[in-house]
C-alpha cells in the first residue's frame, strides 16, 4: 500500500508501486508510474508518463519533466530540475502562444544507482550513467557516463566514484573504493565493475 499526503495532488491515471510515498503538496501528473518503495517529497513534480524504478527517491521541490525515465535505486536532490525542452519559446515566431502540440518534449534518462545532488540541472536530452554521481548546483548539458562525478557549470568529470559513492583511488590497474574495497577498471573513458571483485 502506498501513502499519500492529503494535500499532495496525484493522478487517477497514475501507477504508485506499494510502499511508495507521496508528501504534501507534491504533485504526480497522468501516467506516471513510480515502482516500489518510491519516495516523492515536499512539493515536488513528476510528469505526465515518467518513469521511475523502485527505490527511487525526489527529494523536496524537484521537477522531473516529462519524458524522464529514471532507474532503480535514483537520487534525486531537493530542487533539481530535468528539462525537457530544447528550444523552449512561450510563443511560435508569429506570436501566438504555443500549445502542448507546437513541440516536442525530450529527456533525461538516469540510469540505476545514480544520484543528483541539490539544485542542479540536468539539460534534457541526455543518460546519465549508472552509480554516477552530479555534484550540487552542477549544470549538465551532455551525457555522463556510469561512475563518473561531474561538477561545475557546466559539468565535467571529476573523478569516478564506486556504489557507496565515495571517490575512487587508483590502485595500478584498478580503481578502489575506500568504502568497499570494490574493484574498478578503467576502459575507453568509462568505468566498470572488475571482474574479479572477492
Amino acid at each position: 500500500m502506498s501513502t499519500i499526503a492529503s494535500s499532495a495532488d496525484v493522478a487517477e491515471d497514475s501507477c504508485l508501486g506499494e510502499g511508495s510515498q507521496i508528501w504534501h503538496l507534491a504533485q504526480v501528473r497522468e501516467g506516471a508510474v513510480l515502482g516500489q518503495n518510491c519516495n516523492v517529497g515536499r512539493g515536488a513534480y513528476v510528469g505526465p508518463g515518467v518513469k521511475i524504478g523502485d527505490n527511487t527517491k525526489i527529494q523536496n521541490y524537484a521537477l522531473v519533466y516529462e519524458p524522464a525515465v529514471l532507474g532503480h535505486g535514483v537520487f534525486i536532490g531537493p530542487a533539481v530540475v530535468l528539462t525537457n525542452d530544447t528550444y523552449p519559446r512561450a510563443v511560435n515566431p508569429d506570436g501566438t502562444l504555443k500549445s502542448a502540440h507546437d513541440w516536442t518534449p525530450v529527456g533525461v534518462t538516469i540510469e540505476d544507482g545514480a544520484s543528483i545532488g541539490a539544485r542542479a540541472v540536468c539539460i534534457a536530452p541526455l543518460t546519465i550513467g549508472r552509480w554516477a554521481t552530479i555534484a550540487a548546483g552542477s549544470v549538465v548539458t551532455k551525457d555522463v557516463p556510469a561512475f563518473a562525478l561531474v561538477a561545475g557549470v557546466p559539468a565535467r568529470r571529476l573523478a569516478w566514484v564506486g556504489k557507496a559513492g565515495f571517490p575512487l583511488t587508483a590502485d595500478g590497474a584498478f580503481w578502489v573504493c575506500p568504502e568497499t574495497g570494490a574493484k574498478y577498471v578503467e576502459e575507453s573513458g568509462s568505468l566498470k565493475e572488475a571482474a574479479d571483485n572477492s
